[in-house]
């Protein structure tokens, strides 16, 4: 088999995508729970349970989005043509989702709850595609490697785009009723309107400038539970992936989803947050240069140990600064730390995945590339189901809603202490959780990774003969 090489203008192509992508997610993620609570209102109890129902529903639709993918087969290839149509449908919900029209009550309530599933549907039909077009680039093991830090570090762009720029933009595009903070239902709406548009144009140039070099096509595949569930039951290592991303995933999309809080409600500046996330994006270029330096000297295993030691240290430190010390300077340093070793978590994590659809293969003789990758969608939305029972568990019994539309609305030191736990002291529990997880079940590494390796090759240049 002749293992494939992608070009750089490839590369830089196909983490385009990934921009645009993250614009959405940022705005999800890191947002939404703040536009909902703390601009519109809606009370913690409804999202405490809008969240898991959703999550229901993604259950079925993530892996049934993997089976249309997988039986997909135009001149385009089977994945391209679903990140543009995916990614037009997401940016029009994600306009929607922040834009109320004016409705309150039982009205909002409602429209919130279809554009918040909507959303999850639509992310689906962009987001499967798009990663699941790594293996379909290239076998070499280090070109694949290099795809997904490219990938990850555009990703890690778009994310930094929302986070750095939003506390900074959104006073500016105010307008009418503003929080004390100077946010506005207005201005969300049209700051998710921009990200849309970009959401879009970077979606497309992916398309323009990618080719599927290798497709493994599935003949008429028909979507069952039952499958996904076989899929799932035949591949151990996909179990354990799930379980361990999961964790360490929610622990992250903790901070992400908080910070606004913490850094609007907790400290009274808002636009220090942009400060805050400027510093670990300096941190997150560091832990992109991670994984393709320290893989000359050491394993993938050891080299994703040390990540997730390094942003357990990062956050002991946050916490130790932030919450209890209250020194923000040092606060910002040490997020260099942890955003370090974030970064090179989702570039392994995305190189694991890309392994364990090979593995499932190897396994069972069937190559299921999107039902597998369905499943780093699921288990991010099921992270950020975590954070959201964590996050709206905690301000519900602090009585948050209640502070904020009081005649004062003056948060309580009480109610300030649990965000910055929240925000600071969870996610280290709940990324050492998933280094326990990952060093003790995770196997697909050393020789069976180049077993399995050497079988997908052997197979390939089989089929191309």
């Amino acid at each position: 088999m002749n293992d494939y090489k992608t070009t750089w203008r490839e590369k830089i192509g196909y983490g385009v995508g990934a921009v645009g992508l993250d614009l959405s997610y940022g705005m999800f993620y890191s947002f939404l729970s703040y536009y909902l609570s703390s601009v519109l209102g809606l009370k913690e109890a409804f999202l405490l349970l809008l969240t898991p129902l959703a999550r229901i529903w993604d259950g079925i639709n993530d892996p049934m989005m993997g089976t249309i993918v997988d039986n997909t087969k135009t001149k385009m290839g089977k994945y391209r043509p679903w990140i543009i149509i995916g990614a037009v449908c997401n940016a029009a919900v994600l306009f929607l989702l922040f834009t109320s029209f004016g409705m309150s009550g039982t009205k909002l309530y409602i429209y919130i709850g279809v554009m918040y599933i909507l959303w999850g549907m639509t992310n689906t039909m962009a987001d499967i595609p798009y990663w699941s077009m790594v293996p379909s680039f290239t076998s070499d093991p280090s070109d694949r490697n290099m795809v997904s830090t490219v990938a990850r570090t555009f990703s890690g762009l778009g994310q930094g785009i929302i986070t750095v720029a939003t506390p900074i933009i959104l006073p500016m595009l105010s307008t009418g009723m503003t929080t004390d903070k100077g946010y506005s239902a207005s201005g969300f709406s049209r700051w998710a309107g921009i990200c849309a548009c970009l959401l879009v144009l970077f979606s497309a140039i992916c398309v323009l400038t990618t080719k599927e070099k290798h497709v493994v096509y599935n003949n008429n595949s028909k979507f069952s539970l039952k499958k996904i569930f076989k899929v799932i039951a035949g591949n151990d290592q996909l179990v354990v992936f799930m379980i361990f991303a999961m964790l360490s995933n929610a622990g992250w999309y903790l901070t992400s989803g908080t910070a606004v809080y913490y850094f609007s409600d907790v400290l009274g500046e808002p636009k220090a947050q942009s400060l805050f996330q400027t510093i670990g994006a300096v941190g997150s270029v560091l832990g992109l240069l991670v994984i393709p330096i320290l893989s000359k000297w050491l394993s993938k295993k050891k080299i994703y140990q040390i990540s997730l030691i390094a942003t357990i240290v990062g956050y002991i430190l946050m916490y130790l600064f932030g919450p209890v010390l209250k020194i923000t300077i040092a606060l910002d340093i040490a997020y260099i730390i942890s955003s370090t070793g974030i970064a090179s978590m989702f570039v392994a994590q995305t190189v694991f995945l890309a392994d364990i659809v090979d593995y499932g293969e190897y396994k069972t003789g069937e190559r299921n590339e999107s039902i597998t990758f369905s499943m780093k969608g699921f288990l991010q939305k099921m992270a950020y189901t975590i954070q959201t029972i964590v996050l709206f568990g905690g301000l519900g019994i602090m009585n948050y809603n209640e502070q904020i539309t009081s005649v004062t609305k003056t948060i309580n030191d009480s109610t300030k202490s649990a965000i910055g736990f929240i925000c600071f002291g969870v996610p280290p529990i709940l990324i050492l959780c998933s280094f326990i997880v990952f060093t003790k079940k995770f196997k697909l590494h050393g020789e069976l990774a180049d077993k399995v390796h050497s079988y997908i090759v052997e197979k390939r240049s089989a089929e191309d003969k």
